[in-house]
């Protein structure tokens, strides 16, 4: 893997293995916050305030960018949370450490949980704060079993269609919908017809929304 430095300065990774960039090539950090958070976080929390706990899945652990910010505004909120996430290549640590997220963000105190979040055991929780509580798995999302209802935000970042289609299909997004309570929201990068076509078969609503820098569109799904 080789890091690269975006346009808003935040690094992303370079996978030889994927030929494939994990963010935006117009800044990680601006897309995570803008795709993830604001069109997801945000909106699960407008749908879901009644929660005292709000439940997260993950598709794609990578750098930890996602969990980072989503740490971070658990904390701003005084939100508890429980993340969950799967990956099945792990970024070594060695390269993590190299990463300038908390520093970009102006949360060094953030280093050490940043850091936490690729050195815990996998498959165990582990309270990272007091507001965020965090499990990863290093497994296929083909293999994980997913308990129905028990989700109530999805965050869909798998590399693309072309790169990883055993990702993309209707099959993965049914098990996806039965994850989530009502009312419930995935999001994601990918707003390709064939995407678009699997997400509404599995039974998802969507939803097309404007996306970050040198992204038209990205799309919200909800299970009705």
């Amino acid at each position: 893997m080789q890091i690269i430095t975006t346009e808003d300065g935040s690094h992303t990774l370079f996978s030889e293995q994927f030929n494939e960039i994990y963010h935006s090539c117009h800044g990680a950090i601006q897309e995570s916050k803008h795709i993830f958070l604001k069109s997801g976080l945000e909106a699960v929390w407008q749908y879901q305030k009644r929660i005292e706990r709000l439940r997260i899945f993950e598709v794609g652990f990578g750098t930890g960018l996602n969990a980072l910010l989503t740490m971070l505004q658990a904390e701003k909120e005084n939100l508890k949370m429980d993340y969950e996430t799967v990956e099945l290549y792990p970024v070594p640590i060695e390269i993590i450490k190299g990463l300038n997220y908390t520093k970009q963000l102006n949360f060094e105190y953030c280093y050490g949980p940043y850091h936490t979040m690729h050195l815990v055991r996998w498959e165990e929780w582990h309270e990272l704060t007091p507001f965020f509580r965090f499990r990863k798995m290093q497994a296929s999302l083909l293999e994980v079993a997913l308990e129905k209802e028990t989700t109530d935000l999805i965050y869909f970042d798998a590399f693309a269609p072309e790169h990883q289609p055993e990702m993309w299909t209707v099959e993965v997004f049914k098990k996806l919908y039965e994850a989530l309570t009502l009312g419930g929201i995935l999001v994601t990068y990918c707003c390709k017809g064939s995407v678009q076509r699997a997400l509404k078969e599995a039974g998802f609503r969507l939803e097309k929304l404007p996306g970050p820098p040198g992204k038209r569109e990205i799309l919200r799904a909800h299970k009705n």
